[in-house]
């Protein structure tokens, strides 16, 4: 099997998700507890009867399951596919030159950030990053759409006092809970060598480009943060 890590994690994890042993499991996948033990830690590679059971039980699609697609449903989309704004020449938001700026920022940092995560090699950890990142953008784009006070909020559907309330908020918190999770785990898995250096040198070295936006962003936010400190301590 051609991704038998990312397959035996994610069998792992959909059992603890739906809450039964393995023993249950085992049972109604019509396997031994011993087999399904060995499938969940790798030892083992099942047959392809196994994993459309395993589809069928826990309701997930086969490249989710075997790591081909972060979505449950299996639909992909490759990097190819998706638009790039940055890769336009001269590409200024609206002629504003601190949007762009700012963008371009974000998504240099962002470029460093996913690509580090890569070498890590943790999905979890990359699907965690993903998830709270996507709250915050989704955060400021609502801000924005109900800032004028006239558009139909039937848009999103998440409920607006439900986001008013800051459910969104709340999935950001467990997402970065999820994202110390799973660098937790790797770290304890695959040892501290497993992380690509990130000191000032390396950064520079391996990212000549983005590493200038990333190291404008830690020093903006710690300035930031500080600020805020010190202001609540007089």
């Amino acid at each position: 099997m051609e991704s038998n890590h990312d397959f035996a994690r994610s069998l792992a994890l959909l059992r603890k998700e739906k809450g039964v042993s393995q023993r249950i499991a085992a049972k109604e996948l019509g396997i031994s507890q011993a087999l399904l033990s060995h499938y969940e830690n790798g030892a083992r590679e099942p047959g392809l009867l196994f994993v459309r059971k395993a589809c069928d039980y826990y309701h997930v699609s086969a490249d989710f399951l075997l790591g081909r697609s972060m979505s449950r449903e299996g639909a992909t989309i490759t990097a190819d596919e998706l638009y790039d704004a940055s890769a336009e020449k001269g590409n200024t938001l609206r002629g504003s030159i601190a949007a762009t700026l700012n963008k371009k920022l974000l998504v240099n940092s962002l470029d460093l950030l996913f690509d580090l995560l890569g070498k890590v090699g943790s999905r979890e950890a990359i699907t965690a990053a993903s998830n709270y990142l996507s709250d915050a953008v989704y955060k400021m784009f609502r801000h924005l759409y109900r800032a004028g006070g006239t558009q139909n909020e039937g848009f999103f559907s998440i409920p607006a006092n439900h986001f008013l309330a800051g459910c969104t908020d709340a999935d950001m918190t467990y997402s970065e809970a999820d994202y110390l999770d799973a660098l937790s785990l790797q770290a304890k898995e695959k040892g501290k060598d497993s992380f690509p250096p990130m000191n000032n040198d390396a950064l520079a070295q391996g990212y000549p480009a983005a590493c200038q936006s990333l190291l404008q962003i830690v020093h903006n936010t710690g300035e930031r943060v500080n600020r805020a400190v010190e202001g609540r301590k007089k």
